[in-house]
């Protein structure tokens, strides 16, 4: 089985030396393709749909998912939303709604007229009646799409509603604050890209030794980012989080890969007299490397498909092919894009920023112990703070206060008492007493502001026939009816969720299989699976990573302590908001565990393995680490830097915080994963040393290559056949001595 892998991984890399070879003779051609490519990427990423309704991504078998399935099928009403309007007659909202109800994708519009009329008055309303559709000087109108609530079909349908309405009307509802965010990210996604972009040729040509060097890398890069976007049109659609986050986290990690390989044809160049055939060499070995280093970054990402919210899968796979695209595109591509400016990059060297670590290191080696004891103090109150970090799960506190939809909820909220609405979809053969008796008990649940039910609509005595038809099918279908429960408590708070479980035991009394459905429903449910998810993922990133250091290294403590250091960034990053009294994202906590973990372990890795190479040429294992400390030292920071520059700027310029709090946290997470491996894994390594020594293969002597084992078998027989040379030349020396002494 060795055997055949070791001729499998020869074969590879034979025929990778033969592509190497290839690309490096034609470097034009293969800019050319490279470029070319990009039309179908460009067209692909344009036709990948944007899910901007986080809700969708829940698990199928939850009861508040099923109930959005009935209301969409057979009740076409798949989205809701509320019309307010102000200080206007009668008339004029009779007028409207019967311009709403022929907008296209509004499949239905309730209100007053419907039920009783236009010249009914308001005063001798039943008091329950007047408080669902009235409010002092407003007036509310439900209005009801056939279509899911961030659909293209319901988008087009709220614009044309709001286009219909004056200025003292506001329309108000989950789908209605989806369409705002939709337009918010869509205004602020180039910027996110275009800082992502300044930020990090800034941080590059500080730290790299030529002005264009950035450029040729920002351009591999973004040739990377093009094509993983094109390559989401497989995945059918992607989330808003997706869109926003992607093109900076894959810039932020996959850097390094391109700085490996130019640093290594920098390392090359001098040896060969064609810089071609240095690529070439530089090819080989960058994707020896790389294929290897990467494997955590990708194992961090693909943690994330295990979620049960599928947003996280949605996220790993997006990540996860960037990944693969990045180092794809640092093999074949940039190598002809360095060939191709290489003359105008060394023309442009300068100065650069490489921070001398020596004195820093010695320091930290002298005081080993004092920082291990650091180390595992830090581990306390970064825990606990982690731990008791506070998390928001109401989307419409990330966005600005004045949106047009918030401004809308916060009226339905403050003038109709309507925080939140409840959706119940049940079987409609109870008969009218019950149903009666139904509404009264949900009407008397702490928080119910008011219930709009059939039966509740349907006077004493008055025979169903009598009820007009479409309004009928507004509550009755199929053998389900439907009913909307108002809510004074806002969604995601705790006395919502209290609510809900007493609202589902009620109905479960009528029937077993009643739903409960609706944004507070389904963000009740969301806040369940994503505390969930949150230790699944974790678990998950942590034992893969552990897995593959384990075999990269042959070791048991070696990832051990490898992933505890970068575990404790994780920490001391989440737990900060703890200390700072900052509320973050349900989503947060969950993507930066497992992108931090996987991406900047190779901080830990990169100083391990250079200490190791340190041990093995004999040096002491003090100065072995300082050595390894200070050649991995510039590596990590420059990384560091990079990833910190291409995420903050995207969580400075964005207003909606579900974005900027995942980037801030990311841009954090770095420079606190680089700290860390900088200032405490050193003393970790060294103190711990003697016992990575007892429980790693060939910790301190590399294990011999086969062709140093077939050379030492070959020296003992070449060694043999002199020997017998020698001895067989013996006696014919003898013999011609003798043959000289004779003459003589």
């Amino acid at each position: 089985m060795r055997g055949a892998l070791h001729f499998f991984s020869r074969k590879v890399i034979e025929l990778l030396e033969k592509i190497a070879r290839t690309l490096t003779r034609k470097p034009k051609l293969v800019a050319t393709i490279a470029v070319l490519l990009l039309i179908p990427s460009v067209l692909g990423a344009a036709a990948t749909r944007v899910n901007y309704d986080i809700l969708s991504y829940l698990p199928e078998e939850l009861d508040s998912v099923r109930g959005e399935a009935l209301l969409e099928d057979p009740f076409q009403m798949a989205a809701t939303t509320m019309l307010i309007v102000e200080d206007m007659p009668p008339e004029y909202s009779n007028q409207l709604l019967s311009q709403v109800e022929e907008v296209p994708g509004v499949s239905n519009v309730i209100w007053l007229s419907d039920l009783i009329g236009i010249q009914f008055p308001t005063e001798m309303l039943p008091a329950d009646l007047r408080d669902i559709f009235f409010s002092g000087d407003a007036t509310m109108m439900i209005v009801q799409y056939d279509s899911p609530g961030a659909s293209e079909r319901t988008m087009n349908a709220i614009d044309a509603v709001r286009r219909i309405c004056s200025q003292k009307c506001f329309l108000a509802g989950f789908s209605v604050f989806i369409r705002d965010t939709k337009d918010l990210i869509s205004k602020e996604m180039p910027l996110y890209v275009l800082m992502a972009v300044i930020l990090s040729v800034i941080a590059m040509g500080l730290t790299m030794e030529s002005s264009l060097l950035p450029v040729a890398l920002m351009l591999s890069i973004g040739l990377a980012i093009l094509y993983n976007f094109g390559t989401n049109i497989l995945l059918g659609e992607i989330s808003f989080i997706t869109q926003a986050i992607a093109a900076v986290l894959q810039l932020g990690v996959t850097m390094d890969y391109s700085i490996f390989l130019y640093d290594r044809y920098r390392e090359e160049a001098p040896h060969y007299e064609d810089r071609r055939d240095a690529m070439a060499v530089s090819i080989v070995a960058a994707f020896k490397s790389l294929s290897g280093s990467s494997l955590t970054t990708i194992a961090g990402f693909l943690a994330l498909c295990f979620m049960r919210l599928t947003l996280g899968r949605d996220i790993g796979l997006v990540m996860a092919k960037g990944v693969v695209l990045g180092i794809a595109t640092v093999i074949l591509v940039l190598p002809a894009i360095l060939l191709l400016m290489d003359n105008a990059i060394q023309k442009r060297r300068h100065r650069c920023l490489k921070p001398d670590t020596t004195g820093l290191n010695a320091f930290v080696v002298r005081h080993s112990k004092g920082f291990v004891v650091l180390f595992l103090l830090l581990f306390i109150p970064a825990i606990y703070a982690n731990n008791h970090t506070r998390m928001y799960y109401k989307l419409d506190e990330a966005v600005p206060q004045d949106m047009p939809s918030i401004v809308s909820n916060n009226k339905l909220k403050d003038e109709f008492n309507m925080a939140s609405t409840h959706f119940i979809v049940m079987r409609d053969d109870l008969d009218h007493a019950s149903m009666k008796k139904l509404t009264q008990e949900i009407d008397a649940l702490p928080g119910i502001a008011s219930t709009v039910a059939y039966d509740k609509l349907l006077p004493d005595g008055i025979p169903d026939f009598f009820i007009p038809k479409d309004l009928k099918e507004v509550c009755k279908q199929d053998g389900y009816q439907m009913m909307m429960v108002n809510s004074k408590y806002v969604t995601a708070s705790d006395q919502v969720g209290e609510q809900l479980e007493a609202l589902d035991a009620l109905l479960k009394r009528y029937d077993p299989n009643a739903y409960i459905t609706g944004e507070a429903a389904m963000t009740n449910d969301l806040i369940q699976v994503a505390n969930e998810d949150f230790r699944v993922t974790s678990y998950l990133s942590i034992l893969a990573i552990f897995i593959l250091v384990a075999i990269a290294f042959k070791s048991i403590s070696i990832p051990i302590l490898l992933v505890a250091t970068i575990e404790l960034a994780i920490y001391i990053n989440q737990g900060i908001p703890y200390f700072t009294g900052t509320e973050v994202a349900f989503i947060t906590p969950t993507v930066i565990g497992c992108i931090q973990l996987g991406a900047t372990v190779d901080y830990a890795i990169l100083m391990t393995t250079r200490f190791q190479e340190e041990l093995q040429k004999g040096l002491d294992r003090r100065e072995a680490i300082q050595i390894a400390a200070k050649a991995a030292d510039v590596s990590i920071l420059t990384s560091a830097l990079v990833f910190f520059c291409a995420t903050l700027g995207v969580a400075v310029i964005s207003t909606m915080d579900l974005i900027s709090g995942i980037c801030l946290m990311l841009s954090r997470g770095a420079v606190i994963s680089a700290l860390v491996c900088m200032l405490i894994l050193p003393s970790v390594l060294v103190t711990f040393e003697p016992l990575i020594a007892r429980t790693t293969l060939h910790w301190r002597n590399a294990k011999p290559s086969r062709e140093t084992k077939r050379k030492a078998l070959k020296e003992p027989e070449e060694t043999d056949k002199k020997e017998t040379a020698e001895s067989d030349k013996i006696p014919a020396v003898q013999a011609a001595q003798g043959k000289e002494s004779d003459a003589q």
